[in-house]
C-alpha cells in the first residue's frame, strides 16, 4: 500500500535546455518580437529620430540590461517558475509572480489574434490578384482609391474623403468592423479559423515543455531574421527609401523636452525585453547552474535593440517608397502597429513588382516573429503553473490535458475579438490590460524586493558563483537605486499622460468602457501590494517575526559557495581524467 502511495505522488522532472543553443534562441525568440518590428521604428520617427535613442539608451542601461541580468539569474539559481521562485528568495514579493501570470494570460489572449490575421492575409498572398491591391472587388465602397495603378498618385492626391483598397480590405474584409463596441455582430470565420489553426499550432510546440520547445526555437527564432533580411535589402534597392531612411534617423534634439517621448522610450524597453511578468525567469530556470548568465543577457540584449534599430530600416526604407510613388509626405503614410502590418505593408507591396512573393515574404515573417513570443509566453504560464502545483501536474499525460483544457479555454475566450466588433475588445485590452503602467509597477517591485530585501550583494554573489564572473558594481547601483527610482518616475509618468481609448482616431469609446479598462489593468496592479498586504496581516505570530520571516529566502536554496566549490572540484576530475 504504502509503495502505491508513493507512485502516486511521483512526479516527473522539470528538464533542462539540451543546449545553450536552445537557451539563447528561446530567449531571442520571446523578447525579439512583432513590437521590434511594427513599434519601435514608429516610436523612433515619430519621437524625434535619431534622437529618440537618448533616451532609448538611457532606460536600456537604467532598466532593461539590470532587470534582464536580475530575473534571468534569479530563475538559474533557483531552477523556479515565475510564481514559486518568488516564494523562494521573498515570500513577501510572491504577489510579483501571480501579477505576471496574470499580464501573460491578457497577452496570449491578444497576441495571438495577430497571428490569426496575419495567417488570413498569408492565405490571400498567394491570389493570381491581391485583393487588398484594386478596388473591384464586393466590399469596396465608391471612395475607395485604387493607388497601386499608374495614375494612382493624381487620384489620391486630388482626392479627399477617400480611402485606399487596402483599409477597405482591413476594415470591411477582415474585420467586418462595426458601429462601435456595443455592436458585437457576428463571427468572422474565416478568422476563427485561422485562430483555431494557431492555438493548434501553439499546443505542440510546447505541449513536451522544454524537450519540444527547444526544438522549434531553431526555426521560429532564426528563420525571420533571413525573411527581415530578405526584406530589407528589397527596401534599400527600392525609389525613395534613401528618403525614408532619412526620415527614420535624422536627429530632432528638441523633441527631447517632451516627457512623452521618454515615457514611450522606457515603455518599449520594458515590452521588448519581456520585463516583469516572468518570462526571463522561466526560460532561465532551465539553464544548468553554471551557466555564464551574466555573458548570455549582454548578448541577448544587444541582439535585442540592434533588431530594432535594423528593422527600422527595413519598414522606413518602404515608406519612403510609398512617399515617393504617392506624391505625400512619409508622415502621411508611417503607421504603428496592425495599421503598418495590415494596412501600410500591404499596401506597399501591391506597388511592387511579383507583390505575391514579397506579401508571403512579409507575412511568413509576422507569423513566425510572433509564434515564438506566443507559445514562449505560454510556457511561461505552463512552468508556473505546474512549478506551484507540481503533484498535480507533473504526473504522466496531465500537462498535456491542462494545456489543452487551457489553450481551448483561451480559444473561446478570443471569439468575441473575432466578432464585428471584436477589433474595439482588442483595443481595449491592450491599451489597459497589457499596458505599459502595469509592467513599470511590478518592476518598482521586483527591483525593491531583490535589491533590498534580498540583497544587491547577496545577488552579485550568486552571479558569480553561477557564472564564474563578478558583475560589474554598476548592477548594484541600478537594482538598489536606479531602476526602482526610474521606474516609478515613468510608471506615475504614464498616468499623467493618460488619454482615454480612442479608435482610428474618430470613435470615442463610451466612459464604461474606460472605467472596464481601468479595473482590467488593476486586476494585475493591485495583486503584488495586495499579496504583501494579506500576508503581513494574517498569521498567529506577532507582527514583527512574520516581518523577519516573509523577508528570509527559504533554506532549501543552493549555497553559492557550496556549488562554486562542487563546480571546481568537477573540472579538476574531469581535467584528471582526460590527462
Amino acid at each position: 500500500m504504502s509503495e502505491g502511495k508513493n507512485r502516486e505522488v511521483r512526479v516527473e522532472e522539470r528538464g533542462q535546455w539540451a543546449s545553450k543553443a536552445e537557451y539563447v534562441l528561446a530567449v531571442a525568440g520571446n523578447v525579439v518580437g512583432l513590437g521590434n518590428v511594427w513599434r519601435f521604428p514608429y516610436l523612433c520617427y515619430k519621437n524625434g529620430g535619431g534622437a529618440f535613442l537618448l533616451p532609448y539608451l538611457v532606460f536600456v542601461v537604467t532598466c532593461g540590461v539590470p532587470l534582464f541580468l536580475l530575473e534571468t539569474s534569479v530563475g538559474q539559481y533557483t531552477q523556479e517558475g515565475g510564481i514559486t521562485c518568488w516564494r523562494k528568495l521573498c515570500p513577501l514579493a510572491e504577489g510579483i509572480g501571480y501579477a505576471g501570470q496574470v499580464i501573460l494570460l491578457y497577452g496570449c489572449s491578444c497576441y495571438i489574434l495577430v497571428l490569426a490575421w496575419a495567417l488570413l492575409y498569408l492565405g490571400f498572398s498567394f491570389s493570381p490578384q491581391l485583393p487588398w491591391a484594386s478596388c473591384s472587388n464586393s466590399w469596396n465602397t465608391d471612395s475607395c482609391v485604387d493607388i497601386s495603378t499608374q495614375n494612382g498618385t493624381f487620384r489620391f492626391a486630388n482626392q479627399t474623403n477617400t480611402t485606399t483598397a487596402a483599409t477597405e480590405f482591413w476594415e470591411k474584409r477582415v474585420l467586418a468592423l462595426s458601429g462601435g463596441i456595443e455592436e458585437v455582430g457576428s463571427i468572422r470565420w474565416e478568422v476563427m479559423l485561422c485562430l483555431f489553426a494557431m492555438w493548434v499550432i501553439c499546443y505542440f510546440c510546447i505541449w513536451k515543455g522544454v524537450k519540444s520547445t527547444g526544438k522549434v526555437v531553431y526555426l521560429t527564432a532564426t528563420f525571420p531574421y533571413v525573411m527581415l533580411l530578405i526584406l530589407l535589402i528589397r527596401g534599400l534597392t527600392l525609389p525613395g527609401a534613401l528618403s525614408g531612411i532619412v526620415y527614420y534617423l535624422l536627429p530632432e534634439p528638441s523633441r527631447l523636452a517632451d516627457p512623452q517621448v521618454w515615457m514611450e522610450a522606457g515603455a518599449q524597453i520594458f515590452f521588448s525585453y519581456s520585463l516583469g511578468v516572468g518570462s526571463l525567469i522561466v526560460l532561465g530556470s532551465y539553464n544548468t547552474y553554471n551557466n555564464n548568465c551574466y555573458k548570455d543577457c549582454l548578448l541577448l540584449c544587444l541582439l535585442n535593440s540592434g533588431t530594432s534599430v535594423v528593422a527600422g530600416f527595413a519598414v522606413f526604407s518602404v515608406l519612403g517608397f510609398m512617399s515617393h510613388e504617392q506624391g505625400v509626405p512619409i508622415e502621411d503614410v508611417a503607421e504603428s502597429g496592425p495599421g503598418l502590418a495590415f494596412i501600410v505593408y500591404p499596401q506597399a507591396v501591391a506597388m511592387m513588382p511579383l507583390p505575391q512573393l514579397w506579401a508571403i515574404c512579409f507575412f511568413v515573417m509576422i507569423i513566425l516573429l510572433g509564434l515564438d513570443t506566443e507559445f514562449v509566453a505560454l510556457e511561461v504560464v505552463m512552468t508556473s503553473i505546474s512549478d506551484a502545483l507540481p503533484t498535480v501536474l507533473r504526473r504522466p499525460g496531465r500537462r498535456e490535458l491542462f494545456l489543452f483544457l487551457f489553450c481551448l479555454t483561451l480559444f473561446f475566450v478570443d471569439l468575441v475579438m473575432i466578432t464585428e466588433g471584436g477589433m474595439y475588445v482588442f483595443q481595449l485590452l491592450d491599451y489597459y490590460a497589457c499596458n505599459g503602467a502595469c509592467i513599470l509597477f511590478l518592476c518598482v517591485f521586483e527591483s525593491l524586493a531583490l535589491g533590498w530585501i534580498f540583497g544587491a550583494d547577496r545577488l552579485c554573489g550568486i552571479i558569480e558563483s553561477m557564472a564564474g564572473v563578478c558583475p560589474n558594481p554598476f548592477f548594484k547601483l541600478c537594482w538598489r537605486y536606479l531602476t526602482p527610482l526610474v521606474s516609478l518616475v515613468s510608471f506615475i509618468g504614464s498616468l499623467v499622460q493618460y488619454k482615454p481609448l480612442t479608435f482610428n482616431r474618430s470613435y470615442v469609446y463610451p466612459a464604461w468602457v474606460n472605467l472596464l479598462g481601468w479595473l482590467l489593468a488593476l486586476s494585475s496592479i493591485v495583486v503584488a501590494p495586495g499579496w504583501a498586504l494579506i500576508k503581513l496581516v494574517t498569521g498567529p505570530r506577532p507582527l514583527s517575526q512574520r516581518i523577519h520571516q516573509l523577508c528570509q529566502p527559504e533554506s532549501s536554496l543552493p549555497n553559492p559557495k557550496e556549488k562554486e566549490l562542487q563546480h571546481l572540484r568537477g573540472a579538476e576530475l574531469e581535467g584528471f581524467i582526460t590527462n
